[in-house]
């Protein structure tokens, strides 16, 4: 007889199990010589070693159908949990270019060709600038690549950093703890995670610094690795916190910069960060830029059109300078 003992990593146990265990108990029948005890996510198997990897590999078809629409059903358990579950195809997987699967069954996937560009840019490099206007997908997209790679266990945590109030970071005129201070500046990150992963699952993960969300100033003296971090708003970093940010990078890391250089908000004696890294760091393998436009807006069509005419203006204001 061999025990193996598995690790759940849902949003809800409970959902998954069925109101009254009634997909746990369906389960159960599917391996009647299998002893299955489950403590919340903790599945406990004990039986001969063929009955349980069988198990495991349909238990796996069952939770990427859970994570993809956020719901199951006893038709859904008993068709793939059945004996014919891997031969008959149970699970599509076909969708290759969905980068996560979001709450509700969200399909989450590269919209434009740069974001595509940004994709591929980043499975194959560990440094990655997204530089481009606003709602071009830049957050969302590397937000998204970071929670993929968290599910696919290739990193043991995702950082999500921002310069906070522009890029001096002072927080102490706000109401509140540090926690509300922040919360303003980080909401856009927040609504991103929110939207791949169910409500339960992102607090744990919160809860857990799984996933960290912080200014960019609490990054400093620390070594990232085994990590996914992405530096937001990288536009209103000075030169020495981009600095700084970037030689955080431990080992098995990605990093994923993304800022609009149209909105930088330092002082005028401050040089972006991002416009000298732009020049610094060109060229280096392992290193890219992504450069997103107009094209690539995924809101509504009149932000297209605010962008387009903003850099017109800017254009002329170049002329006559």
């Amino acid at each position: 007889m061999s025990e193996r003992v598995i690790r759940l990593d849902l949003g809800s146990p409970l959902e998954f199990f069925g109101p009254g265990d009634s997909n746990l108990n369906l389960i159960k029948s599917a391996f009647p010589k299998l002893k299955i005890i489950v403590r919340g996510d903790i599945i406990k198997l004990i039986g001969t070693e063929n009955d349980i990897v069988t198990f495991e590999k349909r238990l796996d078809l069952l939770v990427i159908q859970f994570d993809r629409f956020g719901k199951i059903n006893e038709d859904v358990v008993t068709r793939i949990m059945g004996e014919d579950s891997e031969e008959n195809g149970s699970v599509d997987k076909s969708d290759s270019d969905v980068l996560v699967y979001g709450r509700h069954g969200k399909l989450i996937k590269a919209l434009t060709i740069n974001q595509k560009r940004m994709v591929e840019s980043c499975d194959k490099n560990d440094l990655v600038f997204a530089i481009g206007p606003a709602g071009t997908g830049k957050t969302y997209t590397a937000v998204a690549m970071a929670v993929r790679a968290l599910k696919n266990k290739e990193v043991k945590k995702i950082i999500l950093a921002r310069p906070a109030i522009e890029a001096g970071e002072s927080l102490g005129f706000l109401p509140g703890d540090m926690k509300d201070k922040l919360d303003p500046y980080l909401q856009p990150l927040y609504d991103a995670l929110r939207d791949m992963l169910p409500t339960q699952k992102f607090l744990s993960y919160l809860e857990d610094d799984t996933i960290e969300v912080a200014p960019l100033a609490f990054m400093r003296g620390r070594t990232l690795s085994n990590a996914y971090a992405i530096l937001d708003e990288a536009q209103n970093a000075t030169e020495s916190q981009l600095k700084m940010f970037l030689t955080r990078m431990g080992k098995s890391s990605k990093f994923i910069v993304t800022g609009d250089i149209t909105q930088i908000d330092l002082p005028r004696q401050k040089l972006s960060g991002l416009l000298q890294a732009h020049k610094l760091l060109s060229g280096i393998k392992g290193v890219e830029f992504i450069q997103l436009d107009g094209r690539d807006v995924v809101r509504h069509k009149l932000v297209t059109r605010i962008i387009e005419a903003y850099n017109k203006t800017d254009d002329k204001k170049k002329v006559k300078s």
